[in-house]
């Protein structure tokens, strides 16, 4: 190894005690009154010895100020090489750097924004491949294949603001858009797949809300049925006092707010009086006298029957 390419592990003498131009150096290159105090420095070859000092700058806890001198052979005079803030052994870093596409979460888009989609998504899958050109050896015309070259190219090609927004009658354009394939990329069964269970993890049969509701969303008034194969299992929830309104729900889902979950109850009515017309109950037109004498309603029964 040449003598140009170790370093001395013996610090120069004249960098060594070059403190004061290095914390200048670094004051110049900070902001006032956050460089800290000289913390310690290191050799970094003959005549070359970099200082460290504390960094007070709010945020970079650990962080230091590094300011490399060096002065040339045989000279007196120590000059700056560079000065720079580098993270110490104990210092807070930054997390390491995701890319936007791995960094991007549900939720995060807004008014304005425009999220690239990838070429080889899977959630997708062309809308028209193109199966319906003929083969070399058919026996379709070469203008037919032309024809059918012209409306696949329509069909994929461009950008969807660029397509004809009426097709040709009886073209394969036409076809395509009465079967909904009139785009350019479509979902794809793992497209499919995915949403579904995104959809169900978030209003699904096995959510807290759904356990304690007391049906589900399948006999619910409130739910607006979907087409298509995700039809099957899911709908649109159209009740605004549910959480779940307008969000996709499992038809196992269910909430409080279910059309038929509870009937208002009516004010109690007290029971009709019942009156017995059949029997005459006596009541005395006097108060009872004391016990053992003859109560007035009898004595004059009994004088009444004497005389007659």
């Amino acid at each position: 190894m040449s003598a140009a390419t170790t370093r001395s592990r013996t610090p120069d003498r004249l960098c060594a005690e070059a403190v004061d131009l290095a914390r200048a150096a670094a004051e110049e290159a900070a902001a006032p009154g956050v460089v800290g105090e000289h913390e310690g420095m290191v050799s970094e070859g003959d005549r070359v010895v970099t200082h460290f000092f504390g960094c007070m700058e709010p945020g970079y806890r650990g962080w230091r100020w590094a300011v490399t001198v060096a002065r040339a052979s045989r000279a007196k005079i120590v000059t700056v090489d560079e000065s720079v803030l580098l993270p110490g052994p104990d210092a807070v870093l930054a997390p390491e750097w995701v890319p936007w596409s791995e960094r991007l979460r549900p939720g995060d888009m807004g008014p304005g924004d425009l999220l690239p989609t990838d070429a080889e998504d899977l959630r997708l899958e062309p809308g028209f491949i193109g199966d319906e050109e003929p083969p070399p050896n058919s026996a379709v015309s070469e203008e037919m294949a032309e024809l059918v070259e012209a409306e696949d190219a329509e069909v994929t090609s461009g950008a969807p603001a660029d397509l004809s927004v009426v097709p040709a009658r009886g073209t394969i354009a036409a076809v395509a858009e009465e079967l909904g394939l009139r785009r350019a990329r479509v979902l794809s069964r793992y497209g499919l797949h995915i949403a579904a269970d995104r959809w169900e993890e978030g209003f699904g049969a096995k959510t807290p809300m759904a356990q304690a509701a007391p049906a589900t969303c399948m006999s619910c008034g409130f739910l607006a049925r979907i087409g298509g194969s995700l039809g099957q299992a899911f709908g649109v929830c159209a009740n605004e006092y549910s959480p779940a309104d307008g969000h996709v729900v499992s038809l196992g889902y269910g909430c409080g707010g279910h059309s038929e979950a509870a009937v208002m109850p009516k004010p109690p009515q007290p029971a009709p009086p019942v009156i017995d017309e059949t029997r005459v109950d006596p009541f005395p037109l006097r108060p009872a006298p004391d016990s053992g004498s003859v109560p007035a309603a009898e004595d004059e029964a009994s004088a009444e029957l004497g005389h007659s």
